[in-house]
């Protein structure tokens, strides 16, 4: 590759930076963080796209809000889907994951939602979207109003080599010049409006959905998430099933979060949350413990749709290559409705080895 970015030279050498493949295209991706270049960055043919950096979270709104903006800011729903970053190079299109990883599948599906017009008369413009519903290959679950297959939502934009986010408006334009689908957006606030913000919030939560994302209109300006009680409750029972995977605070961490929430919210705690939230808990792990009855194993299934096969066997390969042959296994790669099918299983590792042990008496020292 000719023209590396010294960053990337640098991080190569110390181990921070990884070439990697797709198809016959060689790039150099970011494993960390390095010298200002979120992890996920990477380097293609020369030019760098830029990594899509981590978001954190406010707990209260009042006291947040205010710590964290003292400019006007954007809020807009939040999508519990995957983070993809779309670019275009020698006239294809590509999406790569938070990690850096170009996605087979998010690469395939991208032509279903995005005009490549857009690539046109914008050719070195990244699309930063969040791809969601049922069936992707990541993730469980997924948005309550994306009923099957998945959708894309565009909430950023940046440029080929830059790092800063374009102003909401020139995004704005762009989005509805290409038609290009988008998070439903809420208005321009200040902190003082933490009221105002809340209420879209517990809006949100009466309709099932995970929250909102604050942007101040900066190109690197301060960005915030804030989530609805539903949302914690939806998290523990899609994630419950993969307790022993997880760190305790992903746990925990929720459980906090919603505490907080219905504090400032001025809500109490009624015997309908109480029992959703012990359902969450209690329904995933049983379901793995009778699935690890009957096959031996905890595992989850998934399934998705691709435009061409060798996507498909591509995105395989990829997963198997990252989590191990023998924990990703193919069921099922054929065609119907238009789509090649593919539909396979994850195995929860952690939690099979400690199944087996407890199965056959082992002692645990708790």
């Amino acid at each position: 590759m000719t023209g590396m970015p010294p960053a990337f030279e640098e991080a190569l050498r110390r181990g921070k930076a990884r070439w990697e493949a797709y198809g016959d295209r060689r790039y150099l991706r970011l494993a960390d963080d390095f010298r200002g270049h979120p992890k996920g960055a990477v380097c293609w043919n020369g030019l760098v796209v830029a990594g899509y950096p981590h978001i954190g979270r406010i707990f209260r709104l009042e006291q947040g809000l205010a710590q964290q903006f003292a400019a006007p800011f954007w809020v807009e729903e939040k999508i519990d889907g995957f983070n993809i970053r779309i670019f275009r190079s020698a006239g294809e299109v590509f999406a790569l994951t938070r990690s850096g990883y170009v996605c087979p599948f998010a690469t395939d599906r991208v032509a279903d939602f995005v005009d490549p017009q857009i690539f046109e008369a914008e050719p070195d413009l990244i699309l930063c979207a969040e791809l969601a519903g049922p069936d992707n290959p990541y993730t469980q679950g997924g948005p309550s109003f994306v009923k099957e297959d998945v959708e894309l939502f565009v909430f950023d934009m940046m440029r080929v080599g830059s790092s800063d986010f374009l102003p909401q408006a020139e995004k704005q334009d762009l989005c509805a010049r290409y038609s290009l689908p988008v998070p439903r957006g809420f208005g321009r606030f200040v902190a003082a409006d933490w009221e105002r913000v809340r209420g879209i919030v517990e809006q949100l939560d009466t309709e099932g959905r995970e929250g909102v994302v604050i942007k101040e209109d900066a190109p690197a300006g301060p960005r915030t998430k804030f989530v609805t009680a539903w949302s914690v409750v939806y998290d523990i029972a899609v994630r419950a099933a993969d307790t022993v995977e997880l760190p305790g605070d992903f746990f925990t961490g929720r459980i906090l979060r919603m505490a907080l929430y219905l504090d400032e919210a001025g809500r109490t705690v009624d015997s309908g949350l109480e029992r959703d939230l012990g359902r969450a808990f209690l329904q995933g792990l049983t379901a793995s413990v009778e699935r690890f009855k009957r096959d031996g194993r905890v595992y989850h299934d998934f399934r998705c749709r691709f435009r061409r096969r060798e996507n498909a066997v591509a995105l395989m390969e990829h997963l198997q290559a990252i989590l191990g042959h023998t924990h990703v296994m193919q069921t099922r790669l054929e065609q119907a409705g238009g789509y090649w099918v593919l539909e396979f299983v994850k195995e929860v590792p952690k939690l099979t080895g400690l199944l087996h042990q407890l199965f056959r008496g082992a002692l645990v020292e708790d």
